[in-house]
């Protein structure tokens, strides 16, 4: 019994004791009441976040590095990007081959994603967004090396360069895979590979840099010393431009696919391409408001842009198809929906809700005619209209932004950058000048890496391989029996 109240004891006066070692060592961290100065800081550099400005102290911010508002939005903004390619296209462009190529459209989606990452872990973000010349960004990120949660400061001053980064590379997956378009159903996944590899490095990684690098030859906001004062929102000339001329040219390299003019080469499931549609329209808004690089009122604007250009362009596709054609397709309301996001993606955060309005009846009209007489007139084979949505739709977005783009909507095209081009009137001009270069280098960049792969290793698959189809030829599958279909 003595032994139990000694224990007893000794348990009871180590709980005092312990009991007052967290209070002792809080107590010893315990900061010193902020004075008034420190107090004023914090108050602005709250404010700072909530308006996207910039910090007020960087060493003394109590703020976390990366915002975490922000940095959240742009996470999912990025994951909405993606989700535009897989499944998003993969589904689109898969339901409108025929059913013995709809796995082909989507392993190259799926290759594509794989490939462009690795390139971007490389070198990609390196040579597109760092510091270099106005042409290439420089090797200082390679391997993604000193990219973490810190901001860089370029491009924002509240979200991690990390997030911005993997940010970027949605982009760059999907910008390819637009390509795949036009030459769906008769090129061999090697070769379309080996392509994508050639087209980046060419293409698309000196044309980030030059339109939204921080030093780039395009950027007109930001680069005081750039050459060509133009503006690209989210990808006018980067995206859609870009992959839709180049597109062109490929399909002209690569040939008609067989059959072509004396088959009808009927898509195989429109629900697959409407429910891609409908993926795409929700992706979009990753795509075009995550473009203000951060949750504020430029990205609300581009939301609200986004939003009407698509709608407006859906119905006015269908409207003149029915109106050619005495029905309203499906396809019709696909084409168009993805035809208005195109053409405001370049203007969305530039623009008002009128603007968006004008772009969306525009972006309704001019492509269903790229997509109908210009190509029959021309006889091309653009498998599912990758020039006649991507290029015409890019390039009248990039066009247009120039004649609607206005401070009302962006204050920052009253910045000194740009001050002299909005008060002269004169954008449009610049938006030509961008036009012209992206031109240059998306036809003059495919046409050698075309050439190249078809003197080589070849683009094209065997004639019997073309006839029983990519999915069994390039991938020993098949995704729909023939019984099916």
């Amino acid at each position: 019994m003595k032994r139990l109240w000694v224990a007893l004891a000794a348990f009871i006066v180590s709980c005092f004791v312990f009991a007052g070692t967290p209070s002792a060592v809080r107590a010893d961290t315990t900061e010193p009441p902020a004075t008034t100065a420190q107090l004023e800081q914090r108050v602005k550099d709250l404010e700072a976040y909530v308006n996207n400005g910039a910090r007020v102290d960087e060493a003394t911010s109590k703020i976390a590095t990366s915002g975490p508002g922000h940095n959240g939005f742009m996470m999912i903004c990025a994951a909405l990007v993606l989700f535009m390619t897989l499944p998003g296209l993969a589904l689109f462009y898969g339901g409108l081959v025929r059913s013995k190529n709809v796995l082909s459209i989507m392993a190259q989606c799926m290759g594509i994603a794989g490939v462009v990452t690795l390139l971007w872990w490389a070198f990609g973000y390196s040579v597109a967004f760092s510091h270099g010349s106005a042409i290439l960004g420089g090797f200082s990120n390679m391997f993604l090396a000193g990219v973490g949660s810190a901001p860089n400061t370029d491009y924002s001053v509240w979200v991690g360069q990390n997030t911005f980064s993997m940010y970027q590379l949605m982009f760059a997956i999907i910008t390819p895979a637009l390509i795949v378009g036009a030459i769906a159903e008769r090129v061999q996944y090697k070769a379309l590979m080996l392509f994508v590899v050639g087209w980046m490095v060419l293409v698309y990684f000196p044309l980030a840099h030059m339109v939204w690098g921080a030093d780039g030859l395009m950027n007109g906001i930001w680069n005081k010393d750039a050459s060509i004062k133009a503006i690209d929102f989210a990808g006018g000339t980067v995206v859609h431009m870009s992959s839709g001329w180049s597109a062109l040219v490929l399909a002209l390299i690569v040939g008609k696919r067989k059959g072509f003019g004396t088959e009808h080469f009927a898509p195989h499931s429109l629900v697959l391409t409407m429910i891609g549609t409908g993926m795409l329209w929700v992706g979009w808004y990753g795509f075009n408001a995550g473009s203000a690089v951060a949750a504020d009122a430029i990205a609300s604007q581009a939301f609200m842009t986004t939003t009407l250009a698509a709608a407006i362009a859906g119905l006015s596709w269908a409207a003149v198809e029915w109106i050619v054609r005495d029905k309203p397709t499906v396809l019709g309301f696909c084409s168009g929906i993805v035809g208005g996001l195109v053409v405001i993606t370049p203007a969305a955060g530039f623009v008002t809700a009128n603007g968006a309005i004008l772009i969306g009846v525009l972006a309704g009209v001019v492509p269903f005619y790229a997509c109908s007489t210009l190509k029959n007139a021309l006889g091309y084979d653009d498998a599912l209209d990758t020039f006649g949505v991507h290029a015409v739709g890019g390039t009248l977005g990039a066009f247009v932004t120039g004649l609607l783009a206005t401070k009302d909507a962006n204050p920052n095209l009253a910045g000194d950058n740009m001050k002299a081009i909005m008060e002269g009137n004169m954008l449009w001009l610049e938006q030509l000048k961008a036009m012209g270069v992206t031109l240059v280098l998306s036809l003059v960049g495919t046409a050698i890496l075309g050439y190249a792969i078809k003197v080589t290793i070849g683009l094209r698959p065997s004639a019997e391989n073309e006839e029983a189809g990519l999915d069994v030829s390039d991938h020993g599958e098949r995704g729909y029996h023939l019984t099916e279909v």
